[in-house]
């Protein structure tokens, strides 16, 4: 089998986040720091000590929170925004294998709930739909996949597939080039919350004109006061431990992007 370079960098990528994202990454400060603890017994507390608290933070929603409001859009599509676009694209965000309800692999609720607020727009606005996902190992492309539910489930239908892309990079600029064949240039852009920052950077940087449509709030509610907030409690839990791991993975990727401009 020949060496695909992309699909290496794709795995190396996953590896690394494992190791520098929660919640591995506290637990590695810790082992670290009782490794290093004979040695510079100084330096093995303060990593120890620095695993604690992090991990402490990034289970508790008020430091969550901080981590959060600065990557999610403060409102939601306006519809009066979207007037001049043209087409909807919906980024995939992961799929389900071998799920025995539905015969094979399907996509998960993260992508789900992308393509739930994706098909709203679409019978608002009437506009065509792109969908973006690739395959790392090889599987069905993910927008294959979401194809098949916008289709199967809401009855949309999809017009445009991009089943290469395994990055959120690569879902911009492989979009691009499938819509400017059409001429399509100004788009509605579905995503996370959280995940809408970085997107809107690549989807502009791949020449293209953005109304972002961001779903699933991790944090605070648009319009809504943090101790309003119902969904992530005052307590440590493990709703707030998944947002921090989103939190995370965006703020490293948003680093990436500015170290490979």
């Amino acid at each position: 089998m020949d060496f695909d370079t992309a699909i290496a960098l794709f795995w190396l990528k996953k590896l690394v986040s494992v190791l520098i994202l929660p919640p591995l990454m506290p637990y590695a400060l810790i082992l670290l720091g009782l490794l290093m603890g004979r040695r510079k017994p100084r330096t093995g507390r303060t990593l120890v000590w620095a695993g604690l608290v992090s991990g402490l933070l990034l289970i508790t929603p008020a430091s969550v929170s901080l981590l959060l409001e600065p990557l999610e859009p403060r409102q939601p599509l306006s519809l009066s925004a979207a007037a001049d676009a043209q087409a909807i694209v919906i980024l995939g965000g992961g799929r389900m294998s071998k799920a025995p309800e539905y015969g094979g692999d399907t996509v998960n609720r993260l992508t789900l709930e992308r393509l739930r607020y994706g098909a709203r727009l679409a019978r608002q606005t009437g506009l065509p739909i792109l969908v973006s996902g690739g395959a790392p190992s090889g599987e069905i492309p993910e927008a294959i996949l979401m194809k098949r539910s916008l289709e199967e489930d809401f009855g949309v239908r999809v017009r445009w597939t991009e089943p290469s892309s395994l990055d959120t990079r690569q879902n911009a600029r492989y979009s691009a080039d499938q819509l400017s064949t059409t001429g399509v240039t100004r788009i509605v852009l579905v995503t996370h919350a959280a995940h809408m920052r970085r997107a809107q950077a690549e989807f502009e940087a791949a020449g293209l004109q953005v109304s972002v449509a961001p779903t699933a709030w991790l944090g605070p509610r648009p319009f809504q006061k943090a101790d309003e907030d119902e969904v992530l409690p005052n307590l440590p839990n493990a709703n707030s431990a998944y947002a921090a791991w989103f939190a995370v993975h965006e703020w490293v990727g948003l680093l990436a992007y500015r170290l490979s401009r």
